[in-house]
């Protein structure tokens, strides 16, 4: 008899689902080789997952890596709901019968990155996973008090130490083993420490977030808590990664616009219509230069006004790199955050702020190298590679003048030495011909050194990893960034940038589903909105680098065509964050004493 769905998907994972089938969970699917090879089953259930990704209402999902004869197991990170659709069309199979044994968590492999541990949350990550594993446990935990707090914080101390005492009773507690510590909460403004279960941790904030007190108005802020931690505080501040590498100073003292500036973008597309490139006409390129699609059976021009980006990814990368929003438009940044339950929700906030870009006049090309999942061929990439060099006249005439590649693959050393693949190899001419080639550093850095992913390995490419927005000093190297050093022992990355909550133009599937889930959005009808998404990734750091280079060419063009010089002055100027070389690499990119060393 063929398994149910239910007992294909192991009962922890698929509560998680029950509870949240939007978010991302990395599995491991294990296969059924008694009928087949694992070279033939593999193919098919690859094939099936492709497929269903094809109409995904979020990016960030994929294969992974997949085991052999021995280990027949395909790794990858899918949403709950396409999990259990997978598991549902194998389950349907007429031919052979079911190919899927099972799908658990992957709970052997934590190189790889979730983006959604970069959600914001109420209850922080470490904590809910806590939660998780035993909600009857006790926990010491820091509430933070919400600080704009409609009735003042001392207030919103009352409401929390209320909340709690309510919420021990109602998940039937011992006030002798859960309790607040009076007199730790009584030394801070802006905690309420206490020790408190999982279950009455989830109660705390469910109440917080349901009832309402009868002297605030609907409109208020009247939540009194900001975020409840193990031990730790973190603050996201929109717009501020500019500033982390002295962007901005930059353009007020020395005028680093991008202006002249050519700089090609290795991604998915970018999306033509968003209104963050008209103001400077980023996506019209200089005479003699084309936007081009590489997916197809042959590489195509593209008009700027035809430019599309089914994915998404290239249009985020672009907005950090260059452009800047008019005034006419009002920016709206959309984000997602955790529940007590850890289930995703959307909002919508209008952004106060100037939108701009590292090198806002910096003329960018879209080279599309990636399909509407995020994937695309080595190949491809060199093929953008070799058109770039022929449309510089391999170093002759220098017309586009740096590449960012926000792309990668988990470098192998038993495929080729290390920096020495294909596309590395084809990075290291790209430079030496004169284009500054910037490469993400990759996302597989959790725990492990000799993680930079390739074409990041490549000697000359300047390999970033990534930081916190806006406090990089105090919470160094981003967990996920790969860390070096390279596998022949080179030190990478070459230097660090923002690379966590980035807000920057939002595009392709994961638009469509903030669009669907924000609810009401600011703005009435016939007003003029500009959409930002929150991303995060060394694909966010990297080009905070292109920008910073483009920006300094625009103003110091004796540097065109010297890309190696100019990664020996950044990186020399970088700021020292006191962490580990392999992790850090030179430190934090800093655009202001770079020039200044000039």
């Amino acid at each position: 008899m063929v398994d149910s769905t239910e007992n294909v998907i192991a009962p922890p994972l698929r509560r998680r689902i029950q509870n949240d089938d939007t978010a991302l969970y990395r599995v491991v699917i294990e296969l059924d080789t008694r009928k087949a090879t694992f070279g033939a089953v593999r193919s098919q259930v690859v094939a099936l997952v492709n497929q269903i990704l094809q109409n995904a209402d979020r990016s960030e999902q994929h294969i992974l890596s997949t085991g052999d004869d021995f280990h027949p197991y395909i790794r990858a990170r899918l949403q709950g709901k396409v999990i259990k659709e997978l598991v549902e069309l194998d389950q349907e199979r007429s031919d052979v019968g079911p190919l899927i044994s099972a799908v658990r968590a992957d709970l052997d492999d934590d190189r790889y990155f979730n983006p959604d541990n970069m959600v914001r949350t109420v209850i922080s990550v470490p904590m809910l996973n806590k939660i998780e594993a035993d909600e009857d446990e006790l926990q010491s935990v820091m509430v933070e008090l919400n600080i704009n707090y409609c009735k003042g914080r001392p207030l919103a101390k009352g409401r929390v130490i209320g909340l709690i005492s309510q919420s021990i009773q109602e998940t039937g507690g011992s006030s002798d083993q859960e309790f607040v510590s009076e007199w730790k909460t009584k030394t801070s403004e802006q905690y309420v420490y206490a020790k408190l279960t999982g279950k009455t941790i989830r109660k705390l904030v469910d109440l917080d977030q349901t009832k309402r007190p009868e002297d605030c108005r609907p409109e208020d802020d009247w939540h009194a808590i900001y975020h409840v931690w193990p031990d730790f505080k973190i603050r996201a501040q929109i717009w501020r990664s500019t500033a982390t590498v002295k962007a901005d100073a930059c353009r007020r003292s020395f005028a680093t616009t991008g202006r002249g500036i050519v700089w090609a973008i290795l991604d998915s597309g970018i999306d033509g219509s968003h209104p963050h490139f008209i103001k400077h006409s980023n996506l019209c390129p200089p005479s003699g230069l084309a936007h081009m699609d590489f997916m197809g059976p042959n590489p195509v021009e593209v008009l700027a006004d035809k430019l599309t980006d089914e994915y998404g990814h290239g249009t985020h990368v672009s907005g950090i790199i260059a452009g800047e929003l008019t005034t006419e438009y009002q920016a709206v940044s959309l984000s997602r955050q955790k529940d007590q339950n850890g289930k995703i929700s959307y909002k919508a906030v209008p952004v106060d702020a100037l939108v701009i870009g590292v090198a806002p006049e910096c003329k960018l090309l879209s080279y599309k190298v990636l399909d509407k999942i995020g994937e695309g061929d080595v190949s491809t990439v060199i093929a953008a590679i070799q058109k770039v060099q022929e449309l510089n006249g391999y170093g002759r005439n220098i017309m586009i003048h740096g590449v960012n590649m926000s792309l990668g693959y988990d470098f192998d050393p038993e495929w080729f030495a290390c920096g020495q693949s294909p596309v590395c190899v084809e990075v290291n001419r790209l430079v030496r011909s004169g284009v500054a080639v910037v490469v993400a550093a990759g996302n597989t850095g959790k725990g492990f050194a000799l993680t930079i992913n390739d074409p990041g390995n490549a000697e000359l490419a300047l390999t970033v990893g990534a930081t916190h927005r806006d406090m990089p000093h105090s919470y160094g190297v981003s967990y996920f960034s790969s860390k070096g050093p390279t596998g022949d022992g080179r030190s990478k990355p070459d230097l660090l940038a923002p690379g966590e909550r980035i807000i920057s133009c939002g595009a392709g599937p994961d638009l469509r589903t903030y669009l669907q889930k924000a609810g009401s959005l600011p703005g009435g009808t016939g007003a003029k909105v500009a959409y930002y998404l929150e991303r995060s990734g060394t694909s966010m750091a990297a080009p905070h680098v292109s920008g910073i280079i483009a920006g300094i060419l625009s103003t110091r063009s004796e540097f065109i065509g010297l890309p190696e010089e100019m990664k020996d002055l950044l990186v020399k100027n970088a700021t020292d964050l006191g962490r580990e070389k392999s992790f850090q690499g030179g430190g934090l990119a800093d655009m202001m004493r770079t020039i200044q060393a000039m």
